[in-house]
């Protein structure tokens, strides 16, 4: 799975993207944010504000109860602000 990172989000965390093996206990995307919060603080401070992040599953905006496999590609984004 490749899994890929915005703005505030890509520098907290310190990558832009990461490739990871999926355990097979995440079967969708609420249960990937609870498996990388497991992973470091970095991630734990980043989706602590998991309901402002914007969340899209092979390019189409989705919610935290979208399944996922390892063949998909995942983006986190913050949201969005203009004037």
């Amino acid at each position: 799975m490749v899994i890929k990172y915005f703005s505030w989000i890509k520098e907290h965390i310190g990558k832009s993207e990461e490739l990871i093996e999926l355990p097979d206990n995440v079967k969708n995307v609420s249960e990937l944010i609870n498996y990388l919060n497991n992973l470091n603080d970095d991630y734990k401070k980043v989706f602590v504000k998991k309901d402002l992040i914007k969340i899209a599953v092979n390019r189409t905006y989705c919610s935290v109860e979208t399944k996922i496999s390892n063949n998909d590609e995942i983006a986190f984004f913050p949201p969005v602000t203009g004037g």
